[in-house]
């Protein structure tokens, strides 16, 4: 299964027939984004934590087969010692996600640019990371923006646990294309002004590298950052080419 989507929904630069119909109101944006996506990334639970009821209302309001990635709480992540962030975790983990049912995906908990691979550290971080919350499975993927995390070791680790090593596509982050797990999730940040966000080639590129990522695990692909304005229709033009 290859998911494709983009990160959040509520942006302006989206309306007026850039993504949303002309006269769309905001509160409809949900709904039109995941019948023209497979899947969205939710940014804001990373700057703060969400009502319960707003897991549910999106849950509510998107259909049966629609899945979330979330962002995991920076409060967990930004961190000098991550092995100390159990508390954070737990927050997150039990402010209300389960309510996203099945539809929830990977969690993405990314860490600081600045963070540099400390087996110990990662290893404790890992630990705190569940298999299940409410009786719901949990996947989780782990952003690291530090080539350091290109080591082996951190992949092993990651291994270990069926976590996920994120994927930086086009982007000043270090580009780890490990697998580690049953999934894997990739992230695009470089898309250009253009009509659908890559050129012909560049979509068939990225297309290309999606079919060798799925090849025997389920991938998560976000259109996150570069030309934002363009996001929706690169994320559309890829679903056509992978149909």
């Amino acid at each position: 299964m290859i998911r494709i989507g983009i990160g959040g929904w509520n942006f302006p630069d989206w309306r007026g027939g850039a993504f949303y119909p002309e006269g769309l109101p905001q509160k409809r944006e949900l709904e039109f984004a995941s019948r023209a996506l497979t899947s969205i990334e939710i940014n804001a639970t990373y700057y703060g934590s969400q009502k319960t009821e707003s897991f549910q209302k999106w849950h509510d309001e998107t259909p049966e087969d629609f899945v979330f990635a979330l962002k995991a709480s920076r409060y967990a992540t930004n961190r000098r010692v991550l092995a100390e962030a159990g508390d954070s975790v737990q927050r997150f983990l039990t402010s209300g996600i389960t309510r996203l049912g099945q539809k929830l995906g990977p969690i993405n908990w990314q860490l600081a640019e600045t963070k540099q691979f400390d087996p110990a550290d990662f290893a404790g971080f890992l630990s705190l990371l569940p298999d299940e919350q409410d009786g719901l499975p949990l996947r989780h993927a782990i952003e690291a923006r530090h080539l350091s995390f290109a080591d082996p070791a951190a992949a092993d680790l990651c291994r270990e646990r069926n976590i996920a090593l994120v994927r930086a596509g086009d982007s000043r982050f270090p580009d780890i294309d490990t697998p580690t797990a049953d999934f894997a999730y990739l992230r695009l940040m470089g898309t250009q002004d253009i009509d659908g966000g890559y050129d012909a080639a560049g979509l068939e590129t990225w297309a290309g590298e999606a079919r060798r990522m799925a090849d025997g695990r389920d991938l998560y692909l976000y259109v996150i950052s570069g030309a934002k304005h363009r996001n929706p229709a690169c994320a559309q033009a890829l679903i056509q080419r992978l149909a």
